[in-house]
């Protein structure tokens, strides 16, 4: 408790733990909430938490709580699963994809995400999980990074494409960018540019927080 009140004042951090994935974890007190940060970035329940929550109100809370299962590829310490299901009241599955055992060890340990029910779990690569998953999802949820770096194969057509496969109609994806330099606004630009319009509708949500950008895509019924 003394932690929690302290960090009203300055941040407390109260754990440390080095991954190979993610590099640096770091569990801190700040005003009040723990939050999940790498060197470089929040990766929970701070500025994150609040990006995904303004993509998720996009959507709309109400056609959320009416979703029968969610994926979400970049799990971290599961501020978004939280939202899901403490704020908008969810009641589906959700399942949820993370490389990193590191970080899902500590969302466990800090952040109760083991206890939050209807949860499925899944270690692996999200490229790999996509192509081999048989289920049908009303949402993907694209959060993934390593610090403040994103894997190529999330901005290739070969990978959103899949994704739109195992998307029912009227489902939706929505993808959380970073934009820290010119080249990464002409990739998210090409990106867009690129997206099958036959298959999806995209809008997108740019500068949250500054440097972040969520792309929001909806399949068209069939």
């Amino acid at each position: 408790m003394l932690k929690r009140l302290l960090s009203f004042f300055i941040p407390v951090n109260i754990h440390k733990r080095e991954s190979v994935i993610s590099k640096s974890l770091e569990v801190t007190w700040n005003n009040g909430k723990l939050v999940l940060d790498s060197k470089n970035t929040n990766y929970s329940f701070g500025s994150l938490q609040r990006i995904l929550r303004i993509g998720l109100n996009h959507i709309g809370f109400d056609n959320l709580r009416k979703m029968n299962h969610i994926l979400i590829l970049g799990v971290a310490g599961g501020s978004v699963i939280r939202t899901l299901t403490h704020e908008i009241a969810y009641k589906g599955k959700i399942t949820g994809v993370d490389i990193d055992a590191e970080v899902i060890a500590v969302a466990n340990e800090y952040f109760g995400l083991s206890t939050i029910p209807g949860v499925e779990i899944v270690i692996d690569d999200a490229f790999e999980f996509v192509l081999k998953t048989k289920g049908k999802y009303d949402l993907v949820v694209i959060d993934i990074f390593s610090d403040i770096s994103m894997p190529n194969f999330l901005f290739e057509s070969f990978f959103v494409n899949h994704i739109s496969q195992i998307l029912v109609p009227g489902g939706h994806i929505l993808f959380n960018t970073m934009i820290l330099s010119a080249a990464d606004e002409k990739r998210n630009q090409q990106y867009i540019a690129d997206i099958d319009r036959s298959r999806l509708q995209v809008r997108t949500i740019p500068r949250l927080e500054k440097h972040n950008e969520l792309i929001v895509m909806t399949k068209k019924d069939a």
